[in-house]
């Protein structure tokens, strides 16, 4: 057990239902398997499942807790401050393939 810190202030959503929550209803959140520790109160670039930057996100909260399955994981609560525009998608998503998503 322990703390995987999302150092590189990035929220990737695996499922498209959550973001679809988040972009119609301007709150919503991620379910995580681990613990990790995300930047409460702080703004974060959050990316689609297949790694394109789409908003900036403000993180309210972070959870993490034992499920009832007795699985790690970590509940991130946030709200979104705005779409990106396609310019900005478009550099977010290069340089996060090469700093994040890319080959190691």
């Amino acid at each position: 057990m322990g703390f995987q810190t999302e150092f590189n202030s990035v929220c990737k959503f695996k499922s498209d239902q959550e973001l679809y929550e988040l972009l119609e209803y301007g709150k919503g959140k991620m379910v995580k398997k681990g613990f990790r520790v995300y930047p409460t109160g702080q703004k974060v670039i959050a990316y689609t499942p297949s790694n394109q930057a789409i908003a900036i996100v403000r993180v309210l909260a972070s959870i993490a807790e034992i499920n009832f399955q007795g699985e790690e994981v970590t509940q991130v609560e946030m709200e979104l401050v705005r779409k990106l525009t396609e310019e900005e998608a478009r550099v977010q998503t290069a340089l996060a393939e090469e700093m994040f998503f890319g080959e190691q």
